[in-house]
Formats: structure tokens, sequence, C-alpha cells
């Protein structure tokens, strides 16, 4: 028993010997090469200005971002029209070239009128708007036709009848829908 504490008493001596000491001495940095702890701590003081000043620089950057992003959207919506509009001045400058005619013919008028609605279907087509203008016997379409009422016919149910008002679509929406009549469905019974 005595055996087995004297070999204990000497492992732990050993152990004791060869650990460090918690806190080298100033000279001690020196043989070993390892920083002291005033050096680590002014190398993650300078490490941390660095990470503050990237940071404040990153939001700052991404502040601007954000501003020139609102400043886009407020002029995209300010000026969305601006090619809608340059295509139709032209037809507002032959609408004025009309009334300044001192006596125009009937038939001029004609002319003038049919060429200006040319213009005007020009300047549609170039902004991707076009009609909806469903034909008698076509299916009726809730999502581009609005029913003004229901007619008895001899057309299938549920087609257009009449077209009351032409709609239009922008790209691929419904900017106004069609306004037509609809035929009644017919009723099963006999009403002599």
């Amino acid at each position: 028993m005595q055996n087995q504490n004297e070999v204990s008493n000497r492992e732990t001596t050993a152990e004791t010997l060869s650990q460090p000491d918690a806190a080298p001495q100033d000279g001690e940095h020196a043989r070993t090469g390892k920083p002291s702890l005033e050096e680590r701590l002014a190398r993650a003081e300078s490490s941390l200005a660095e990470m503050q000043d990237s940071f404040l620089r990153a939001k700052a950057e991404i502040e601007n971002m954000r501003r020139r992003a609102q400043e886009d959207l407020a002029n995209a919506h300010k000026y969305a029209i601006e090619n809608f509009a340059q295509t139709l001045l032209p037809v507002k400058d032959s609408l004025e070239m009309a009334l300044q005619v001192e006596t125009p013919s009937v038939e001029s008028l004609r002319e003038g009128v049919d060429m200006t609605l040319k213009q005007l279907s020009s300047a549609f087509e170039r902004n991707r708007l076009t009609e909806v203008n469903p034909k008698p016997g076509d299916r009726f379409d809730p999502d581009r036709h609005q029913a003004i009422s229901m007619v008895p016919s001899t057309q299938p149910s549920n087609t257009v009848v009449n077209v009351l008002q032409k709609g239009y679509l922008i790209a691929d929406r419904l900017l106004r829908p069609a306004l037509v009549t609809v035929a009644q469905p017919t009723t099963g019974g006999n009403s002599s």
C-alpha cells in the first residue's frame, strides 16, 4: 500500500513540475514567442475598431442604396405614363389642326377623324393596349366581359348577343371589361 502512495505522490509531483506557470513573466514572452496580454488586447482593440468602421461604412452604403431605390421608384411612378403620352401627342395635334380649318366639308371631317382614329389605334398598339371586342355568339367570359343584361335569343345560352362598349387590356391586365348583353338560358317548360 505504501508503494502505491509513493508512486501516486511521484506522479502528482511530475505533473506539477510539467505544468507552466499561469502568468509568465515579461522576460519569458521573448523566450516563448507568445504575445503578452497587453499586446493581445491592443490587437483585439485594433481589430474591433476596423470592424466597427467596416460596419458603419456598410450601414451607410445600405442607407444610400435604400434612398436611391426610393427615389427611382418615385420617379417611375411619376413618369410611368411618359411613353404613352408621347404617342398621344400626334393625335392631339391632328385634332387641333382639324379645328383650325375654316369651313370643313363633311368628307374632309370624316377623313380627318379616320386618320386621327388610326393614329390613336397605333398609339394603343405601341403601348400594348388592346381591345376586348367579342363577336356575337362568342362565349361570355366573366374575366373580360361585364353582362349588362340577359336577353332572349336564338343563340346558345351564356353567349354574347351584343357589345355595348368595347373593353381594353394593358398587356394581360384588364383595364375595362367589355359591356355586353348575354343570351338567356332557355327554359325547359313550354309556355303555351
